[in-house]
C-alpha cells in the first residue's frame, strides 16, 4: 500500500460534493460496516461527463471513492462499467485486505450508479461502428459465462448484464440467479473476462407480475409457473430494450434453446441436450423477440459447456446449479407464501374420491396434483393428490390411476400456427412430450381442448402447456381447473 498516494486521493476535493442536477447515484456501505460511499454521475452523449463522490468513515474509504471519481470521469458509460475493486485498489497502490473493503465499496457505488442509468431509459451507447454488439445476460452461473465467451470469440463486441429482480432477508442469495449478491459475483466474473457488466433493476415488475401471481396461484388452488411468466412478461424483453439503449442488435441468454425459422417466422425449438432444453419455460416469448436472441449453447450438452468454462479458466466451471426458483433460494415454499400471501397453516381434511376422511392436513396451498410425498397417509396403496378446493380447504387423494387423464382443458391459448400444427404437448417442465391433437386456427383461444394420445398423469392448473410441431414451439397455454 502507498501512504503517500492513499493520502493524496483522501485529500481529493475536487470531485467531492453534492449531486449535478439530473445526476445518477449509487451508494454502497452503511451503519453495518460503518462506511458509506455516494458516487454521482452524469451522462452526455453516452461519455461520463461528471463525477462527485462522498464518503463516511475510514480515510481509505475516502481515498477510493476519491480513486474511482477520477477513474470513471471521462470514460464511455461501457468503458465505466468495466471499472472494478481491482482498478480502484491498484490505483491506490494496493490495498491491505482491510482496505479492500473500500475499494469494494466504491466500485459498488458506481455501478449502483450505473445501474440507476441503464433503468432510466436514456440512450448509453451508440452502436458500434463496425461489427456486432450484442448484450449478454450474466446470472453468475456456468451457463451465462460460456455464453458470453462464445459470443465475445466469434467477435461480438460483449457487454454484460444481470437482472437484480429479488431481495429477502430469509432466502439464500448465494443461491438465487437474481439476488444482491448474484449480481456481485456476475459483475466479478464479467470483469475477469474483460467485459463490461451493468445491472438492471427489476425488482419491483418482478415482485407485481411474477410473485404475486405466484401467490395468487397457490392460494386460489393453482400451481402456477413462474418462470414462464418471467421470460415471457418481464426480464426478456426488459433487455432487450436496454439492448436497444446500449447500441447492442441482439441478446444471448445462457439458455439450452434453439431459434428456427420455419418459413413463417421465427420459433423456438429444442436443443441439442434433452436433459437440459428449456424450451418449455422459453415458451412465452413472442416471435419479435426470438427474432432479436440468440442461444450460444443451443447445440452444446452440459458436460461440453463446463469443459469450454475449465478451458477458459472459468472460475464458475464446477459451480453447482440451484434447483430452487430464484426468489425462494434456500427457502421453503410454505414459509415463502406465508410471509408474501398470509397463506397460514389451517388444519382440513384429506379426502378420498368418496368423501371419506382419510387424514388431516395443515393447508391446500402445501399441495399440488400428482404430489405423492409428504401426504401424511402410511400404509396402504400408494396416495396422490388429485384436487385441492380452496374454499373447503380440502385434499382429494386417490391411486395414481385416478389421475390419468386423456383430455385437457387449457385457458389463455395462444397458437402461433394452426392448430393441426401441433402434435404434441409438454405439461410440466420435465415431463416428457406426450401426442395431441388440437382443432383451431391460429390466434389466442380464452379455451380450448387437448386430445391426448395416451393418458396424462399429474396434470396440475396453473401450469403450461407448451404446444410443440415435432421440436418446434407453436403454441402455449395454461392448463386450467
Amino acid at each position: 500500500m502507498d501512504a503517500a498516494l492513499l493520502a493524496s486521493y483522501a485529500s481529493e476535493d475536487a470531485r467531492r460534493g453534492p449531486a449535478p442536477d439530473g445526476a445518477f447515484t449509487g451508494a454502497a456501505g452503511g451503519a453495518p460496516c460503518g462506511d458509506l460511499v455516494r458516487v454521482s454521475i452524469t451522462i452526455e452523449e453516452g461519455a461520463i461527463a461528471e463525477v462527485t463522490f462522498d464518503a463516511e468513515g475510514c480515510t481509505t474509504a475516502t481515498a477510493a471513492a476519491a480513486a474511482v471519481a477520477e477513474a470513471a470521469e471521462g470514460e464511455s458509460v461501457l468503458e465505466a462499467a468495466k471499472i472494478g475493486a481491482e482498478d480502484v485498489a491498484a490505483a491506490l497502490g494496493g490495498l491491505s485486505p482491510q482496505g479492500r473493503h473500500a475499494a469494494d465499496l466504491a466500485a459498488d457505488a458506481l455501478h449502483r450508479a450505473l445501474s440507476a442509468a441503464a433503468s432510466s431509459g436514456d440512450r448509453l451507447a451508440d452502436p458500434p461502428p463496425t461489427g456486432e454488439r450484442v448484450l449478454v445476460a450474466m446470472s453468475g452461473g456456468v451457463d451465462s459465462a460460456v455464453a458470453a465467451l462464445l459470443e465475445r470469440e466469434r467477435g461480438a463486441d460483449v457487454v454484460a448484464v444481470t437482472l437484480k429482480l429479488w431481495a429477502d432477508q430469509h432466502n439464500n442469495g448465494a443461491k438465487s440467479c437474481c439476488s444482491p449478491e448474484a449480481v456481485l459475483g456476475a459483475r466479478s466474473l464479467a470483469h475477469r473476462m474483460g467485459i463490461p457488466h451493468l445491472m438492471l433493476d427489476l425488482e419491483e415488475l418482478f415482485r407485481t407480475r411474477v410473485v404475486g401471481e405466484f401467490v395468487r396461484g397457490y392460494a386460489a388452488g393453482r400451481t402456477p409457473n413462474p418462470c414462464v411468466i418471467c421470460n415471457g412478461d418481464v426480464r426478456i424483453d426488459a433487455m432487450l430494450e436496454l439492448a436497444d439503449r446500449l447500441g447492442a442488435s441482439s441478446l444471448a441468454t445462457g439458455h439450452y434453446a434453439r431459434v428456427i425459422d420455419d418459413g413463417e417466422g421465427p420459433l423456438l425449438a429444442a436443443a441439442t441436450d434433452e436433459a437440459k432444453d428449456q424450451t418449455y419455460m422459453l415458451s412465452g416469448v413472442r416471435p419479435q423477440t426470438l427474432a432479436r436472441l440468440r442461444f450460444p449453447l443451443a447445440d452444446l450438452t452440459k458436460p461440453r459447456v463446463r469443459e469450454l468454462a475449465a478451458a477458459a479458466d472459468l472460475p464458475v466451471a464446477s459451480k453447482i446449479e440451484s434447483q430452487d426458483l430464484c426468489f425462494l433460494a434456500g427457502e421453503g415454499k410454505r414459509s415463502f407464501l406465508k410471509r408474501h400471501g398470509g397463506l397460514e397453516d389451517r388444519t382440513g381434511q384429506i379426502v378420498d374420491g368418496d368423501g371419506r376422511v382419510v387424514g388431516e392436513h395443515r393447508g391446500f396451498h402445501n399441495f399440488t396434483i400428482g404430489q405423492r410425498r409428504g401426504i401424511g397417509i402410511g400404509g396402504g396403496d400408494p396416495l396422490y393428490v388429485l384436487r385441492t378446493d380452496a374454499r373447503s380447504n380440502r385434499v382429494v387423494v386417490g391411486s395414481r390411476n385416478d389421475l390419468a387423464r386423456r383430455r385437457v382443458r387449457v385457458r389463455d391459448a395462444l397458437l402461433r400456427r394452426p392448430g393441426d400444427r401441433v402434435d404434441r404437448v409438454k405439461l410440466r417442465y420435465r415431463s416428457r412430450p406426450i401426442d395431441c391433437e388440437v382443432t383451431a386456427p391460429a390466434g389466442r383461444h380464452p379455451e380450448l381442448w387437448l386430445e391426448l394420445a395416451e393418458p396424462a398423469y399429474g396434470v396440475a392448473p396453473g401450469q403450461t402447456a407448451c404446444l410443440m410441431d415435432g421440436e418446434m414451439v407453436v403454441g402455449h397455454a395454461t392448463i386450467a381447473a
